[in-house]
This record gives structure tokens, sequence and C-alpha cells, in this order.
């Protein structure tokens, strides 16, 4: 495999959206073409794709506010997965983070997603004992 992490094109809209519900992160209150669009206005760099031979095999958006990193939307395709994809998108964004000066990345996890938890731990991430909350400004529907 020749895994090439670069920024997200808009002929990639399709194969990214394919992904995001092939790996269980779609839900029916956002529209995730309306995400896309959303992402490439504002730090489009960290958008990002890993491709194999022109397929998208992993995918993640990530975040700077000035005082935390965030990443979103990190997907692995299924049976590319353990095969270091994620891996390499989180290290790529925690690469891409550091030089915008941010000292520290979240992230959430669904609850019972016991794979991505043990994925992220073995990257090093812990739970920070916080209780997240969201509120909806614009509805997707």
């Amino acid at each position: 495999m020749s895994l090439d992490i670069r920024p997200f094109q808009d002929s990639d809209a399709d194969d990214v959206v394919g992904l995001w519900h092939a790996a269980g992160l779609v839900r029916p209150w956002n529209d995730p073409h309306l995400d896309i669009e959303r992402k490439k206005a504002v730090q489009r760099d960290l958008f990002l794709v890993a491709a194999d031979d022109g397929r998208i095999l992993g995918t993640g958006m990530a975040g700077y506010d000035g005082h935390r990193g965030w990443v979103n939307y990190l997907a692995v395709q299924p049976d590319a997965r353990r095969d270091g994809i994620g891996r390499a998108l989180m290290s790529e964004f925690e690469r891409r983070l550091r030089a915008l000066g941010c000292p520290k990345v979240n992230l959430q996890v669904r609850a019972g997603n016991d794979e991505a938890l043990a994925f992220y731990a073995r990257l090093g991430y812990t739970e920070d004992v916080v209780v997240s909350l969201g509120k909806r400004l614009i509805p997707d529907d």
C-alpha cells in the first residue's frame, strides 16, 4: 500500500460521505454534505483524506480555535482497519496542530464505541473528566 495523506478535494465528496456511512458516523440530524461545505469554509487544510491508488481509505477533520485542537469524523474503511491508516491520519493532524501552536487535542467518541476508545488509548489519549454539551444552532433538515 502506498498511502497518500492529503487535503480533501471537492471530487472526494461522495467517496468521503460513503466512507462515513460505512464507518457508522452519519446521524440523521447531521447532513454530511453540509458538514463538508462548512469545513471547506474554515481551516480547509485541516480536512484530510488518506488514499491508496485513488481509493479513499480514511478521512478526518481537525480544527484549532487558539485554545484547543479538535478532531472529528476520523474514519477508516472497515476493510482497511488495522493497517495503520487511522494512526497515520492522527499523527498528521497532531503534526499540523502542533505547527499552529496547539497545546492539546480533544476529540469525542460516542458512548459504547469501545473499538474507537481502545484505538485512541493506544495513541496515548486519555479520558478527560468532563460532560460534553451541545446545542444545535442551525438544523440540517
